[in-house]
């Protein structure tokens, strides 16, 4: 008995040449893209010319519909097939330039009438067609191309040519209309000069009423965050603040509400703080972690532009300044970091007995490598001062050091 064939979902992919239906069949037949690509490619020219034999040969229409139907197979499972939702977010990119296809099309059937319309032909021959596809083109590039990376920049620029055509097309039919006495003709190049019109002006509005909509929406989000935040602050916060308090610095239960205030305050917060990111939320993610590991408290204040810096230098021997006082201080941390015009400094400072940094045995290289020695190599500096009362870490990098030192390193903490 033969085990059952497990095929791959039917999803198109978010990296495409113009819609993934193909590479969705090729990966769920498990056949060649190439080879699939062909097929369509013959099928839908040989239902194109099968219709055009039957509609200029035998003037059959519905026998033309049936062979254009072929192609249609694509659109159908373009339409149908759903896309893969590893990442939901990250918009699809075509190797092909779609509306930049349309408007060349476009372009050349604009060229028919001026060739072969003449008073018995009872419309231009291509002037319905180059107006279908450049509006079309301009279409695709608001829904389509807008989020599209590698087609946002050149978006307007094919819009604006598809208008343009638009616009000529009917300034050129309008003139020979009125000679050959043909109405539906000037309406027709009314009609596309109107389009052509809306192609420059209906699509900046759209983006503008777009991007009102979603200020409003964040707007709304920010009023509805802030009444959250309001009445969580009145309740849960205080009562995680009380607990804390209540049972002791060291505590396992003073340690989890720790860790679930400091967590709530950065989802209310989320986004307000104008000094959140890089060294800033660096500090706060280590304390965070050590206060899970560890009996000890880390109170973390920022000054200045200190969430703009990157520097993997002052961010490790930071850490390790904060591992070394939560293993053996423990108690209250706290956590200064200060941005100047010249340089960037940190304040690591606990309450424990204090120790003598020129008695440390040479085989411990948690102060002398992990933070005098990576500050120094960054062009910084580092000062451990000790005494009865606690133990304070200052480090101290220049401005001109900040991006050289931005380098991630591999040393982690050592004790």
């Amino acid at each position: 008995m033969t085990a059952a064939v497990v095929r791959p979902p039917l999803v198109r992919p978010r990296d495409v040449v113009l819609g993934g239906v193909s590479a969705a069949l090729a990966r769920h037949l498990g056949w060649s893209v190439a080879a699939i690509r062909v097929a369509f490619a013959a099928a839908t020219a040989a239902g194109a010319l099968f219709g055009i034999y039957e509609l200029w040969v035998d003037g059959n229409p519905l026998l033309a519909a049936a062979g254009g139907a072929l192609g249609l197979l694509y659109l159908w499972l373009w339409a149908l097939v759903p896309r893969e939702q590893s990442s939901p977010d990250a918009p699809a990119t075509r190797l092909v330039p779609v509306a930049a296809v349309l408007l060349g099309a476009a372009a050349v059937l604009a060229l028919l009438p001026l060739l072969t319309w003449s008073v018995a032909t009872p419309l231009p021959v291509g002037a319905v067609e180059s107006a279908v596809l450049a509006v079309v083109s301009i279409l695709w590039t608001v829904v389509v191309d807008a989020r599209d990376p590698r087609r946002a920049a050149s978006a307007p620029i094919v819009r604006a040519l598809a208008a343009g055509l638009l616009i000529l097309l009917g300034l050129a039919l309008l003139p020979s209309s009125f000679i050959a006495a043909r109405p539906v003709v000037a309406v027709l190049a009314v009609v596309l000069v109107l389009l052509g019109v809306a192609g420059f002006l209906v699509p900046p509005l759209i983006a503008r009423a777009t991007a009102r909509s979603a200020e409003r929406a964040a707007l709304a989000r920010q009023e509805q965050r802030a009444e959250i935040a309001a009445h969580l602050h009145d309740s849960v916060l205080q009562t995680l603040a009380i607990i804390q308090n209540r049972a002791g610095t060291g505590s396992e239960i003073a340690r989890i509400a720790r860790a679930q205030e400091r967590e709530l305050r950065d989802w209310l917060f989320a986004g307000t703080d104008p000094f959140a990111g890089d060294l800033a939320s660096e500090l706060r993610t280590m304390s965070r972690e050590l206060e899970l590991e560890h009996a000890v408290r880390i109170e973390v204040v920022t000054v200045g532009d200190v969430g703009e810096l990157e520097s993997a230098a002052l961010a490790g021997a930071a850490r390790e300044a904060l591992v070394n006082a939560a293993r053996h201080a423990g108690g209250d941390v706290t956590v200064y970091a200060e941005a100047t015009p010249d340089a960037v400094e940190v304040f690591v400072r606990d309450r424990g007995d204090g120790f003598d940094p020129e008695a440390i045995p040479a085989g411990r290289l948690g102060i002398r490598e992990s933070i005098v020695g990576r500050m120094t190599r960054a062009g910084g500096t580092a000062v451990v001062v000790s005494s009865p009362d606690g133990t304070e870490v200052q480090l101290r990098l220049p401005r001109r050091a900040t991006t050289a030192s931005g380098v991630a390193q591999t040393e982690g903490p050592t004790p």
